[in-house]
């Protein structure tokens, strides 16, 4: 993208992230119910982690990054959605195209520029791939230099607000074979439209709008990828594994904050007292559950020390299927634990309990992820 090769010579400070983002997350959840009503995006929101730069917190610190672990920004985005899930989940979509760059950078010494920029601009990178998978969507003319791009892409969080898309499109070759082209485009080039079309019930706030790509030029320089289309390429292998950890972070703090909720609500909740104690037990087991899988997960990305491969992929989306189970059961348990009163806007968990639906929508959704599994283990046998 134009960016010299050469590493900048900065000092990091050191910073608390963990203490910083809890002081931040006040002014988010003195947001939240408003920006939920709205369905607008969490503008102030990204423009305080832009100020304190965590949209580089993750960049190695040579690029003028924070330098900060995998486990580390998981748990940052945790910490983020027990004060706003929106902003954790739209924040985890930016996140997840940075560490894939991390461990390209740190596993074979590429990326670098994008890495920079990042850090340089705090610039904001916006995923297509939720929907695209093996197939992708789109169309793709070849032209002098590069080629036309058109395409609606669905489910771009952050794309209010985003700076460069980074998504793919299927493209045919003179030989006519198939092919899926992967490449970035910036938000402000000719041709590319945010569509306001984000109106659903749960994380509303998340700016997921359709890009509508019209003709857009993409120059041959910009492709980063050209893979067969329909096949799996090794490349899933690292972006699922640094990827679903950080996403589903988010929903392991929704289902936190709807504990602490059911706590302090249920302790002064008469009409449950005969079962409270074994309301709140199971309803512990269940966040448990979320947890411990959810560790299990960012454990297997070793802060970007991994080798790509199909068991380490199969268990990541074996255990993201788990984790939004378990996310999911324990805000349902949540609202168990203090009955009508979860209704109430005022309480909380009626906003958690939408926001956490999108759990299961994220690849590979529950019954695509067992035939994916059972798959890939039959064909090992």
């Amino acid at each position: 993208m134009g960016v010299s090769q050469t590493k900048p010579n900065l000092q990091i400070k050191k910073i608390n992230w963990e203490a910083l983002i809890h002081d931040l997350g006040q002014d988010f959840a003195d947001r939240a119910s408003k920006y939920d009503q709205e369905g607008s995006f969490v503008e102030e929101n990204y423009a305080q982690l832009k100020e304190h730069r965590f949209f580089s917190a993750m960049v190695p610190q040579e690029f003028g990054g924070g330098g900060i672990s995998h486990a580390e920004m998981c748990n940052i985005i945790r910490i983020i959605a027990h004060y706003c899930s929106s902003t954790a989940l739209a924040f985890s979509m930016h996140q997840h195209l940075v560490a894939a760059t991390v461990w390209k950078y740190k596993q074979k010494g590429q990326g670098g520029p994008l890495l920079e920029r990042v850090a340089k601009e705090q610039l904001v990178l916006i995923s297509t791939g939720a929907r695209d998978w093996l197939d992708s969507n789109g169309e793709m003319e070849k032209v002098e230099g590069g080629y036309l791009f058109t395409a609606k892409k669905f489910f771009a969080s952050q794309s209010a607000s985003g700076n460069v898309a980074v998504t793919s499109s299927p493209w045919k070759d003179d030989e006519g074979n198939w092919h899926v082209l992967h490449f970035g485009v910036p938000m402000n080039a000719e041709g590319v439209t945010v569509l306001d079309d984000w109106d659903v019930m749960g994380m509303r706030a998340t700016g997921s709008q359709t890009i509508q790509f019209d003709k857009v030029f993409v120059p041959e320089s910009s492709i980063a990828l050209m893979r067969e289309r329909g096949e799996f390429h090794p490349v899933w292998h690292v972006v699922l594994t640094v990827a679903m950890p950080l996403i589903m972070s988010a929903y392991v703090g929704t289902a936190e904050k709807a504990m602490e909720i059911a706590l302090s609500i249920g302790k002064k909740y008469h009409r449950n007292k005969e079962h409270i104690t074994y309301i709140i037990g199971r309803l512990n087991n269940s966040l448990l559950s979320a947890q411990t899988q959810w560790r299990a997960m960012y454990s297997l990305t070793n802060n970007f020390d991994f080798l790509p491969k199909e068991n380490t992929t199969i268990d990541i989306l074996s255990l993201k299927t788990n984790v939004a189970d378990a996310a999911q059961q324990t805000v349902r348990e949540a609202m168990e634990a203090i009955g009508g009163q979860s209704f109430y806007r005022k309480n909380g968990l009626e906003r958690l309990f939408r926001d956490v639906q999108a759990a299961g929508f994220h690849p590979l959704p529950k019954w695509d992820q067992y035939a994916f599994t059972g798959e890939k283990l039959l064909a090992g046998n």
